[in-house]
């Protein structure tokens, strides 16, 4: 590929990651389209790409431009003339479907389809993922070659999905099935979440100006008041940086009472 048919500098540093899904484009119409493939791809871990006669042919520069870097899944690209040549080495075959059809065959959702790559990539076997041209998707002759179908649960109202969608939506199917990122973390930065004794440390503080203020003198709330307290800072892992902010709030609340009372005297 010559350099002037790049959209950066030899795109991003990507690269087969395992045994993973070959996707299949049949018949692609556009090289925009191919492009905003590849970049989906890229996000979910997905390298290769294969072209099944290509409308305007192979290589098209506008797919490059479109790729945002993703340069090394279009440059390792293969062109195929039949569907039946682009996944005669594989040993399962699922297809995109995004309207019902007078066919019988599984249908899968998007994850439950990552779910059975994942497990039968994970025996070594090769898979493909096979999506149809812009306009009018997959023809019978097409998904008579695939396992089973995918069909992704939208809103029935409207399931309107370009190429690089709908193969962004397998990608993070793909990518999710063995990822194991916490579904919730705290973003703490440069600090971390306040231990228990760094919380002890700070209700000492405030519980002892709170006495000096005399906010705590009804005795028989005290307690409750003091649990209250404590369960509020409990409940939200306040960070150490954000109890220090606290002591420095008391601290000046307090030298601020002080002050009053010596300017009263």
């Amino acid at each position: 590929m010559e350099a002037g048919m790049t959209g950066r500098d030899g795109g991003a540093d990507i690269g087969p990651i395992g045994n993973s899904p070959v996707v299949i484009l049949v018949r692609p119409q556009m090289a925009e389209n191919i492009g905003t493939t590849a970049r989906a791809m890229a996000n979910g871990g997905l390298f290769h790409m294969r072209l099944v006669a290509p409308r305007d042919g192979w290589p098209l520069e506008r797919a490059w431009r479109s790729a945002s870097g993703a340069d090394r899944i279009l440059e390792s690209a293969t062109v195929f003339d039949t569907v039946d040549d682009a996944v005669a080495d594989l040993h399962h075959v699922f297809a995109t479907c995004p309207r019902p059809r007078h066919i019988v065959k599984s249908v899968l959702t998007a994850r439950g389809g990552a779910a059975e790559l994942r497990e039968m990539t994970g025996r070594g076997l090769k898979v493909g993922l096979m999506f149809g041209p812009e306009r009018a998707g997959l023809d019978n002759e097409d998904m008579a070659r695939a396992d089973a179908l995918i069909r992704y649960p939208l809103n029935p109202a409207f399931m309107s999905l370009n190429l690089a969608q709908a193969v962004m939506i397998m990608a993070y199917e793909w990518w999710m099935a063995q990822d194991d990122t916490p579904p919730r973390t705290l973003m703490t930065n440069e600090t971390h979440v306040a231990t228990r004794g760094e919380l002890d440390n700070f209700m000492r503080h405030l519980i002892t100006d709170l006495d000096d203020c005399g906010f705590l003198r009804n005795e028989q709330k005290r307690a409750g008041m003091v649990r209250n307290l404590r369960h509020f800072f409990l409940r939200g892992e306040v960070t150490e940086q954000e109890l220090r902010t606290l002591h420095g709030v008391v601290t000046e609340l307090s030298r601020g009472r002080k002050a009053r009372q010596a300017g009263d005297r």
